[in-house]
């Protein structure tokens, strides 16, 4: 009968403490400036793409989902042509963002994005520009709050 009776005030007390949940797709949690979500490639203030074709994170990518194809500009210094994410294939293990020298691959915080056919999750370089331009301001402050860890 003790133990029945210590439940039920224990019972009681919790009911009165403030909620340990929310109501999902109406209110979010807050997310760290490590989270690793949908990627995206950045550019700088100018409007010129980060990206300078050095692939390293296509060489250090696990699964290799990452393909990059290179073109020589006219002063010397390479542009990619080609930047393809197969995020089927992607673990989110967030190499490439560390190996990349330019933070020109992230990852966003956008972590909703499910799509109704395969072929949506192969991303091209203008869909990963697309989702950086979106991005941006999230992804600059996310940069900024983490580098006393980089």
């Amino acid at each position: 009968m003790i133990d029945f009776l210590s439940g039920l005030v224990i019972a009681i007390k919790e009911t009165f403490k403030p909620k340990k949940t929310i109501n999902y797709p109406f209110e979010k949690g807050s997310l760290s400036p490590r989270s690793r979500g949908e990627h995206a490639l950045r550019r700088y203030p100018n409007g010129e793409e980060r990206c300078i074709a050095c692939k390293l994170c296509e060489a250090i990518c696990p699964a290799q989902a990452i393909t990059i194809e290179s073109k020589e500009r006219k002063d010397g210094s390479r542009k990619a042509v080609r930047y393809d994410i197969d995020m089927l294939k992607c673990i989110y293990c967030g190499l490439c963002e560390q190996a990349c020298p330019v933070d020109a691959i992230v990852q966003s915080p956008n972590f909703e994005f499910a799509t109704e056919t395969r072929e949506e999750l192969y991303y091209n370089k203008e869909k990963l520009l697309e989702n950086g331009d979106r991005w941006e301001s999230v992804l600059a402050s996310n940069i900024n709050a983490d580098s006393s860890h980089r």
